[in-house]
């Protein structure tokens, strides 16, 4: 694929977990399971083709109406899961980034949270960003309030204000907008993901599930994006 059809920022929708595990009779925390296996893989896999930033959809600020075990077994993932990659994952040339509020989140998955992001914060490799208890409607109410602030000190008029201004209290300040945006599982829907940073990014909907998802379906997302022509509202 030429460079310039390659996109610098892709982000991914994990869904169909929960589906995944009740089409083969499994509790639905089974699927979750999986598609951390698949995220694994996935991670590796686009930092190896040259993928400079992925943003991840993991938990959304929805996802706490889930079940209680539910939840709970998706906490219980996110911990392992930070504690393999400050054993492996790190070892790898990828900074990790989290979006989202996460001090709602147990103090020991906080720990975590924070401790991965200072190991690998001088890492030059893809920048990997996990969206956790992540909301994009959340997330442009914060930017406003932390704008807002300056409005009252004194600092920015209200007149003054601009795009940018609110994009550097966006969680990814900073980071190129997202130029492709794949949600496998057929849902045709943004879910509150990435609203203000995908304005002009192109989506790719499959219908496959997560845990099912491999290198090449990646590959083939990154093919259709390529034979996509961007305009960005002009001719």
């Amino acid at each position: 694929m030429e460079k310039s059809s390659f996109p610098l920022h892709v982000g991914i929708i994990m869904d169909g977990n929960g589906r995944w595990a009740k089409k083969r009779g499994l509790p639905r925390p089974a699927g979750h399971s999986a598609g951390a296996a698949v995220f694994k893989k996935i991670v590796r896999y686009s930092s190896s083709i040259g993928i400079r930033y992925l943003t991840i959809y993991a938990f959304s600020t929805e996802n706490w109406k889930r079940p209680v075990e539910e939840v709970g077994a998706l906490i219980k993932l996110f911990k392992q899961y930070l504690q393999d990659a400050l054993r492996d994952f790190l070892n790898e040339n990828i900074k990790v980034c989290f979006l989202g509020d996460t001090s709602a989140f147990p103090q020991d998955l906080q720990n975590l949270i924070s401790e991965t992001e200072e190991v690998s914060k001088n890492k030059t490799g893809m920048v990997l960003n996990i969206a956790l208890n992540y909301g994009s409607r959340a997330e442009i109410v914060r930017a406003v309030r932390l704008l807002a602030q300056e409005v009252k000190s004194g600092k920015l008029e209200p007149d003054a204000i601009e795009e940018a201004d609110i994009e550097k209290y966006l969680y990814t300040s900073g980071q190129p907008d997202p130029d492709l945006i794949i949600r496998p599982s057929g849902e045709n829907r943004i879910s509150n993901f990435l609203l203000w940073q995908s304005a002009y990014s192109e989506y790719v909907v499959m219908d496959i599930l997560w845990p099912d998802f491999k290198p090449k379906d990646l590959d083939w997302a990154l093919e259709e994006y390529a034979r996509r022509n961007r305009r960005f509202g002009g001719v």
